[in-house]
């Protein structure tokens, strides 16, 4: 059983597969208490040696989107360990505990901000690291209301509450700073990647100055962000879990004493009472990052930021990204909405671009159902053209080169039915294919697999991909399928109509 020895004592972990595996590291100490709201702390030094081979560290949890029932388990088994505050822990697998200074990936994990853990088994990164010979590190940190409650407002010991979460995200970069290199590992070339809500976490933190020189390259997965919350919306959302418990401003403090089931009471009919967003596309998250003027100066991206300049980035997300999302949506599910109900569905969204982005849809896939078609346009309205704004931005720097890519591999479950939908490229970035559902193979998934892993640990190498960077005149995408392929400007005649529609 190897032993590594870290800052604050001495971990052992397990071996599979002839990679090194450590489960549960603290990196931070327990968040509860007089911790709740707080920056974080380093963890606590321990005598003797640590056994790491078991997940641990899950924050507590909002609820995740209701979805039909067999979905429940659709990409594998999921994280059943119990919730608490004393989440901050770490996971590494490394193929060697030698100087080779390999590439380290950092893994974010998804969830919108709000729910998720590093612990779930298509995360797991033995095949990932040991074929590729890469470092990989998978983060816990706080969510929802534990890593984002703005209470800025009542007190300057809150100050940096709204931003917790991601605060954590900082100390485990620096974490990894400090000890790549006895798991192996190149501190000087980390590479920060996420999906859903993990992609969220790679935007804020390309955003943020204190997370600078932490790591040297980024990959956004299916969850581009161009905004967050700014102050005025979060002291709002604040004043509402306030009003829930009959707290005045004063008494902000005494929400560090109720218990986690009690203050997870909040986070939903907080929420509800805000109105909504200024940018209904682009303005992801309540209980989320928070533009403060410190922590994150400003919105990701935006002309005045030059802080990750200098960072590669790899961009992208999936062909049918909204089908997940729609499935409880029995009209969508069955292929059964009607031409006539279609526009009705699209209008909130589109609102007078609904004809043209109609008309667009018809004569790009006439052989698509009115279904097909809202999931396509819905896909463009919300991940689509949240990535393709960040690719733009990125690339009219001219500092340092993005790549976007679309996941196009449709799943064969349900009859087809969820398509190229979100998260379906998860398995094949982590080569787990082994542990997602039988109703999800079939021939040619592991090729494809082989190629977006190796694909993803080559960025992380070099901080290049093998197509072409994309430019804001080319816009070359990489396609990802049974026969990948790249394409210049995939529907260009719809983007300029979502982004209007997106930023006006």
């Amino acid at each position: 059983m190897a032993v590594v020895d870290t800052e604050s004592g001495k971990v052992s972990g397990l071996e599979s597969d002839g990679v090194h595996v450590f489960k549960g590291i603290p990196y931070g100490a327990s968040t509860a208490g007089a911790n709740r709201f707080m920056p974080p702390k380093k963890a606590a030094a321990w005598t003797g040696v640590r056994e790491c081979t078991a997940y641990a560290g899950r924050s507590p949890q909002a609820a995740a989107a209701a979805q039909r029932p067999e979905l429940a388990t659709v990409w594998g088994p999921i994280d059943t360990l119990a919730v608490g505050e004393d989440c901050l822990t770490l996971h590494v697998w490394t193929p060697g505990l030698d100087n080779a200074k390999r590439p380290v990936m950092v893994w974010l994990h998804g969830g919108a901000f709000s729910y998720g853990s590093a612990n779930s088994p298509r995360y797991d990164s033995t095949r990932l690291a040991g074929r590729n010979d890469v470092v990989v590190v998978a983060i816990n940190h706080r969510l929802n209301i534990y890593g984002h409650l703005d209470l800025s407002a009542y007190a300057e010991r809150f100050a940096s509450s709204g931003n917790a979460g991601v605060l954590d995200l900082v100390l485990a970069l620096e974490w990894v700073r400090t000890h790549a290199a006895r798991f192996g590992g190149d501190p000087g070339n980390v590479t920060i990647f996420g999906q859903s809500g993990g992609g969220g976490k790679v935007s804020a933190l390309l955003a943020m100055p204190m997370a600078k020189g932490l790591f040297h390259k980024a990959i956004v997965q299916s969850g581009s962000s161009v905004r967050f919350a700014e102050r005025e919306r979060t002291t709002e959302l604040a004043d509402a879990v306030l009003k829930h418990f009959d707290l005045k401003p004063d008494q902000a403090g005494q929400l560090q004493s109720l218990p986690v089931a009690k203050l997870s009471e909040a986070i939903a009919p907080a929420q509800k009472t805000l109105p909504r967003p200024r940018y209904p596309l682009l303005d992801r998250y309540n209980f989320g990052p928070v533009i403060d003027g410190k922590v994150l100066p400003a919105h990701p991206f935006e002309p005045a930021t030059a802080i990750s300049d200098d960072v590669p980035v790899m961009v992208g997300g999936t062909k049918d990204e909204s089908a997940i999302f729609l499935a409880p949506d029995d009209a969508i599910w069955n292929r059964s909405l009607a031409d006539a109900d279609l526009h009705k569905k699209l209008e909130p969204i589109a609102g007078a671009a609904t004809d043209p982005v109609l008309a667009y849809y018809a004569c790009c896939k006439p052989s698509a159902n009115a279904a097909e078609r809202f999931i396509t346009a819905t896909t463009a309205s919300n991940f689509g053209i949240r990535g393709i704004l960040l690719a733009e931005r990125k690339a009219a720097r001219g500092k340092a080169p993005v790549w976007m890519y679309e996941f196009a591999w449709e799943t064969p479950a349900f009859d087809g039915k969820l398509k190229a939908c979100h998260s379906v490229e998860v398995p094949f970035v982590f080569d787990t294919l082994g542990v997602i559902g039988e109703r999800h193979h079939k021939p040619g998934d592991q090729a494809l697999a082989d190629k977006v892993s190796r694909t993803w640990a080559a960025f992380a190498r070099t901080g290049k991909a093998d197509w072409a960077p994309y430019t804001n005149d080319k816009r070359t995408t990489m396609i990802f399928d049974d026969e990948s392929r790249t394409v210049d400007d995939p529907d260009k005649d719809v983007r300029p109509i979502w982004t209007k529609v997106a930023t006006a």
